[in-house]
């Protein structure tokens, strides 16, 4: 199928009026877009929510309101993009809350957020000599649940300017053709029209590099204009987040993974955000189960529990840009402080780790304020390709490209162990049988799997020397070794299911019925209804077929009953 044919077909069921809610396809997207002003008796304040129909808590306003401003000291003047991420109102239901197709289907790093809301700002600062404080200052920002950064940040760089321009009916134009996009689908490829320009997206391989000449001929045939490739959808410039702490990335990778506290003191919104976004996405594939915040500041509501010295630091990583936060976090861990880039030569200069007892003053050096040792030793090889490559001029996003697929077979060489052994925990097929219910998934044991290192450990795909084994014993203990392992069971227990669905499909079930009592009959259809409405409700992966072929099993048996029982069981 063309890929470009879905909008089209999308559009068409719209239009044939498919019965389908107000800003249906907007919510697929985007939660809302708010318009945040600096008003001189409120200070900052929302000016407009769109679609007017919205509802925002007040804590979720006057969140959104402090996330969309750069502090006073970050100096930003002209137009300046970054991300934040808040906690959604205890209670709120979303339009997609509880809809897990798009989660099951999408990768990890792609998933829908449903705790919290992302935002995308586009914030813009410039001398007006018409306002009373002398400065226009105002934040167009994008509020979504999906952790799109780099299309909603493109898509900002379109709109913005114009709505800076045109104001709210600008904004109703670009919110009305969102609401004509097909809805995210994982994997296929979509074009996204918005104020003349057309939005190409969909899911690159990580080395995949399009050819620019031979996809214009392709899209020239189905639209005008054609679209402009996105080659991500969510990915950082790893190398420019990272090009300060190279010769560090093994102990930011190795903090990331066992989900430890770290502050990143940067220098602006956007610096904070973009690198809190590359540090989690560094150990893709695997989940980042913390809590982040690409943008913190003092007002934010999670202040108080995340500064508290009556307990122990949080496992969650937080940007800031406000110098006073220095003396709030002295007692974290970890603490990344970057400052503007600077050269050594033609060298980016590699800031230093420090002991956290120098981080005493508001001018603080940068560096990387930690205690902590490293399990494994530095790549230096990866260290000396990357910097040549500054001096050859390669390009930031070859320099990127490098540095993730160096970062992803470190994940998977640390990852495939672990799910190895979790896969012999599964019962044999040959145990799942149709008159008894499946086998129970054999307990995770940390001493068993660290038994299996020595011959299937980590060193069969990764050079790195090092104590793999300290690093997993510390793993075990954090939450991200939690959330992969609950992740992983449940897919477990669902194959089981559909295994033990199939085999029960395959099973003689009338020829079972023939020798039993009425009792044993309606028990048995109502056991076939409960495991049929539970694979429904949870959506299970059952092969194509299965599940209406038992619907029949379950008819046919309750035909084969005196009428009276058929009566009851049909009513039920």
């Amino acid at each position: 199928m063309d890929p470009l044919d879905s909008s089209v077909s999308h559009r068409n069921e719209s239009e044939g009026g498919d019965g389908r809610a107000p800003w249906a396809r907007f919510s697929s997207w985007l939660e809302c877009v708010c318009v945040v002003t600096f008003d001189l008796e409120l200070g900052q304040a929302i000016e407009l929510v769109y679609p007017h129909d919205v509802k925002l808590t007040e804590k979720e306003k006057t969140s959104i309101c402090y996330l969309s401003f750069p502090d006073s000291y970050s100096g930003c003047l002209g137009d300046t993009q970054f991300s934040f991420r808040l906690r959604q109102s205890v209670g709120r239901r979303g339009p997609w809350f509880g809809e897990d197709s798009y989660n099951r289907d999408a990768p990890i790093t792609l998933q829908r957020e449903l705790a919290h809301f992302c935002g995308y700002v586009y914030f813009r600062q410039v001398k007006d000599t018409s306002v009373k404080r002398g400065y226009f200052q105002k934040s167009l920002v994008l509020v979504s649940r999906l952790p799109y950064s780099h299309l909603f940040h493109t898509l900002l760089q379109i709109i913005a300017p114009e709505y800076f321009e045109k104001l709210e009916p600008c904004l109703e134009a670009v919110c009305n053709e969102i609401d004509q996009w097909p809805s995210p689908v994982p994997g296929l490829t979509l074009n996204l029209p918005v104020m003349g320009v057309v939005l190409q997206v969909g899911r690159r391989h990580i080395d995949h590099i399009i050819s620019q000449t031979d996809s214009y001929a392709f899209f020239l045939q189905n639209l005008l204009p054609a679209p402009t490739v996105l080659p991500t959808i969510h990915e950082q410039d790893l190398f420019k987040c990272f090009q300060s702490v190279l010769i560090h990335l093994q102990m930011l990778w190795e903090l990331m993974l066992l989900g430890e506290p770290v502050v990143v003191m940067a220098p602006s919104p956007t610096v904070s955000s973009e690198t809190v976004l590359a540090l989690v996405s560094s150990i893709a594939p695997l989940k980042y189960c913390c809590d982040h915040r690409p943008y913190f500041t003092i007002h934010d509501s999670e202040f108080r529990e995340y500064t508290t010295r009556t307990q122990a630091p949080p496992n969650v990583i937080l940007g800031v840009t406000n110098p006073f936060f220095v003396k709030t976090f002295q007692c974290w861990p970890h603490i990344v402080r970057l400052g503007e880039l600077k050269m050594s030569g033609d060298l980016p200069k590699q800031v230093k780790v420090k002991k956290l007892a120098k981080l005493k003053t508001l001018d603080t050096k940068p560096g990387i304020y930690t205690a902590y040792k490293t399990f494994l030793h530095k790549d230096k090889i990866l260290i000396k390709r990357l910097l040549k490559g500054i001096q050859r001029k390669r390009p930031s996003e070859v320099q990127s490209a490098i540095l993730r697929r160096h970062l992803l077979e470190l994940t998977q060489s640390f990852i495939i162990p672990l799910e190895r052994y979790l896969a012999s925990l599964m019962p044999l097929q040959r145990s799942v049988t149709p008159w008894k219910t499946p086998p129970q998934i054999r307990p995770f044991s940390q001493e068993e799997f660290m038994g299996t290192l020595e011959h299937a450990g980590p060193q069969l795909t990764s050079v790195l020397k090092g104590d793999w084994m300290g690093l997993y014993r510390r793993f075990f203990r954090s939450p991200n070794f939690d959330g992969w392992y609950r992740l992983r069971h449940r897919e477990m227990t669902q194959k089981l299911e559909c295994l033990h669905l199939e085999v029960v499909c395959d099973a003689d079930l009338l020829g079972w019925t023939k020798d039993k009592s009425e009792v044993e009959i309606v028990d048995l259809i109502l056991k076939l209804r409960e495991k049929l409405m539970k694979a429904r409700r949870q959506q299970l992966p059952v092969k194509e077929g299965v599940l209406e072929k038992l619907e029949g099993y379950i008819q046919t048996i309750i035909g084969s009953l005196p009428e009276d029982l058929q009566t009851v069981l049909h009513k039920h």
